[in-house]
C-alpha cells in the first residue's frame, strides 16, 4: 500500500489531524481556519463556567445538591489543582448511606458536562434503577478526587464522578467517568476505574458508556474492589452514527 493510501486509511480511523502536509507547503486556508476554530473551542471549553441552573433543569425531576470546591475562581482552579480536590469550607451534604453516589464536576470542560452528563445518567439509571430518584451532587471547580470527600460525606459505598475532560483539537466536549469503591480522602488514582472519551464524534455513546459503567459497578460489588484490581472486560457497542471510528455523514 502506498504512503498516500496509508495516510488516507489512517484519517478514516480518527478525527485527529494526520499529517496535513507532508511536503511542508503552506497550509490550505480551509485547514488553517478549521484549526483556529477548534483551538478557540478548546480554549473556550476550559474557561466556560458551569451553568448550574441549566444543568438542574436538564436533570429534572432528579434532585440536585450544589457545592463548590476550594478553587474560588477559574484562574485559581487552573493554577491550583489541589484546591479543586477539596470541598469549600462549610459545604453541607446529607448522610444518604447510598450504594452509589453520582457527582458531576465541570473539570476542564463544562460544555462536556452540559452536553453528556444528563444523557449518561439517564441511560445509567435505566440499568441501575435506584439511581433514578437519588440526589446528584453538582460541583463547581471540581476535580476527580473531590468525589472521594463527597462520597465519604454522603456515606456512599461507591462514588461515580462524571467530569469534563481536557479538551483537544478534535473534541472539546469529551466526558470522563471515574468509579471508586469505599471513597475517602487520600485515595490514589490507582483505586479508580476510568471510562473516557464519552462524546458524539466517534467516542462512546451515552448508552455504551452506561453499559460499561453498569458492568463496572456490578463487578466492583462482586469482587469488592475498583482500580487496578478490577479489569474492565465489558463488551462495548460502537457509537451510533459511526463507522471506522469517525462519524458517518
Amino acid at each position: 500500500m502506498s504512503a498516500p493510501d496509508q495516510l488516507g486509511q489512517l484519517r478514516r480511523l480518527t478525527p485527529a489531524r494526520v499529517r496535513l502536509d507532508a511536503a511542508a507547503r503552506p497550509l490550505p486556508l480551509t485547514s488553517l481556519l478549521a484549526f483556529q476554530e477548534d483551538h478557540a473551542a478548546a480554549r473556550d471549553a476550559i474557561h466556560a463556567p458551569l451553568d448550574v441552573d441549566a444543568l438542574e433543569r436538564a436533570l429534572a425531576p432528579r434532585p440536585c445538591l450544589c457545592v463548590d470546591s476550594r478553587a474560588t475562581d477559574r484562574a485559581t482552579y487552573l493554577r491550583r489543582p489541589d484546591l479543586g480536590r477539596q470541598l469549600a469550607e462549610g459545604a453541607d451534604l446529607p448522610r444518604l448511606g447510598c450504594a452509589l453516589a453520582v457527582v458531576l464536576c465541570d473539570g476542564l470542560s463544562a460544555p462536556a458536562v452540559m452536553a453528556h452528563a444528563p444523557g449518561v445518567l439517564d441511560a445509567l439509571s435505566a440499568r441501575l434503577p435506584p439511581l433514578a430518584d437519588q440526589p446528584v451532587v453538582l460541583v463547581r471547580g471540581g476535580r476527580v478526587a473531590i468525589g472521594d470527600q463527597i462520597g465519604a460525606a454522603l456515606g456512599a459505598q461507591m462514588v461515580l464522578v462524571l467530569i469534563g475532560e481536557r479538551p483537544g483539537l478534535s473534541v472539546a466536549d469529551s466526558l470522563g467517568a471515574y468509579l471508586t469503591l469505599n471513597p475517602r480522602p487520600g485515595l490514589r488514582d490507582s483505586a479508580r476505574n476510568c471510562v473516557s472519551n464519552i462524546h458524539l464524534y466517534g467516542g462512546l455513546s451515552h448508552a455504551a458508556a452506561a453499559d460499561r459503567l453498569a458492568w463496572l459497578v456490578q463487578e466492583a460489588r462482586r469482587i469488592g474492589a475498583t482500580g487496578v484490581a478490577l479489569k474492565d472486560e465489558s463488551v462495548i457497542r460502537p457509537a451510533l452514527g459511526t463507522e471506522g471510528g469517525v462519524p458517518s455523514p
